[in-house]
Order: structure tokens, then sequence, then C-alpha cells
């Protein structure tokens, strides 16, 4: 069982390593091209955030957006490959963040092909946010192992 846990924690984490990895190699001095797709989903939520709360959202370089996502995904996935509930929580994290502006179906109309295919990503990520959830749930629901209590020693006189 260790070992199909261990081949499932580097299947699972691997959407996350190879994505990281394919963003840094793209990166440049304006943050490659994942920053140019984000910038202008990032610009509609931000407008979004601005009309719904009345707070204006603070300017955040978009490069340094990619780095942390960069960072996030990457040492998430080789914390969560070690079975580390702290890499869960980075995973968790990233989703939680980048998954509302990303697929942002929510701003185009049902009837178009960008809806489904937005909609589609977002379930697929909710689907992964769940599963992060599971492992946390499953791993603090095992206890832990006790060492063995040594049985106490006669004294004699």
């Amino acid at each position: 069982m260790g070992f199909v846990s261990f081949a499932g924690r580097v299947l699972f984490a691997s959407v996350f390593l190879l994505s990281a990895y394919q963003e840094f190699s793209e990166f440049g001095s304006d943050g490659g091209p994942a920053a140019k797709a984000l910038r202008p989903k990032y610009n509609i939520f931000t407008k979004n955030i601005s009309a719904h709360l009345g707070v204006a959202v603070p300017h955040v370089e978009l490069k340094h957006v990619i780095a942390a996502t960069i960072g996030l995904k990457g040492l998430g996935g080789l914390l969560f490959i070690l079975s580390s509930s702290f890499g869960a929580h980075l995973l968790l994290i990233y989703l939680a963040f980048i998954t509302p502006i990303v697929y942002d179906f929510y701003n185009y109309d049902m009837e178009k092909s960008e809806f489904v295919q937005l909609f589609i990503k977002f379930t697929q990520n909710l689907a992964l946010f769940g599963a992060l959830l599971f492992f946390l749930g499953m791993k603090n629901s095992i206890p832990k192992r006790q060492a063995k209590k040594k049985a106490p020693k006669s004294k004699t006189n």
C-alpha cells in the first residue's frame, strides 16, 4: 500500500510540477506568456472586487504573482510527494487564489464556447482542491505510531 500511495502522490503532484517547470522555463523579465495571459483576467477580477467591496485593490506586478505561483506549485508539489501536509497546504493556497481568477467562466455567457471550456477547467481545479482536502483529512485521521512501551522491570532487593 505504501508504494501505491507514493505513486499516487507522484502522479497527482506531476500536474503542478510540470506546470511550474513550464512557467519557469518561459519566465522572462516581464513574467513570460503566463503573465500576458493573466493580465486581462486579473484586471477584470480587480475591477469586480473593487466594485463589490468599494475598496481599491493594491497594484501588484504580475511577474511577482507568476513567480509566487511557480514557487507554490513547485515547492508544494515536491513536499506533497514526500507526504507533507505543508505541501498540500501550499497547493491549496495556490488553487484557492488562482482558480477564480484564471477560470472566470462567470464573466461569459453560457452560450459561448469560452464559458464551457473555462467551466470545465474550473471544476477540474475544484476536484484537485477536494482531493487535497481529502488527503489532509486522511492524514489527520490516521493516528501516529506510538512507541511500544517497555514493560517495567520489577525491582529486586
